[in-house]
């Protein structure tokens, strides 16, 4: 049986896939995300996602607020620390959602 589909699945509607995409749309932030996919399901601290990017504090809260807001990432408190990873999941759908056409309208077509 397969799991039902997450209402936030880009899959499902396109301007929560446009939303996802915009967040990813800043040279910063996709540089965090592509940090916090390497780090994989543990994720990082703020702290260590800040001294890996070099990002002041005020702004990195602010990047992380705009990935937050479309998905893209879970934060996680634990005491005073807070750890921020990747939602893989979404990340998946949202490579899906860009790729599942693909060639849809090649077959039959001369492209020579």
């Amino acid at each position: 049986m397969t799991a039902p589909l997450d209402p936030a699945d880009p899959r499902l509607d396109p301007a929560l896939a446009a939303q996802a995409f915009a967040a990813m749309g800043s040279e910063a932030r996709l540089e965090v995300l592509r940090i916090l996919v390497r780090a994989g399901e543990p994720g990082l601290a703020v702290s260590a996602i800040g001294a890996a990017t070099g990002i002041a504090p005020s702004t990195l809260s602010h990047h992380l607020k705009f990935l937050d807001a479309a998905g893209l990432i879970r934060r996680v408190r634990d005491g005073r620390v807070v750890h921020v990873s990747a939602h893989l999941d979404r990340l998946e759908a949202l490579a899906g959602f860009i790729t599942r056409e693909c060639c849809a309208d090649v077959g039959g077509r001369d492209h020579g």
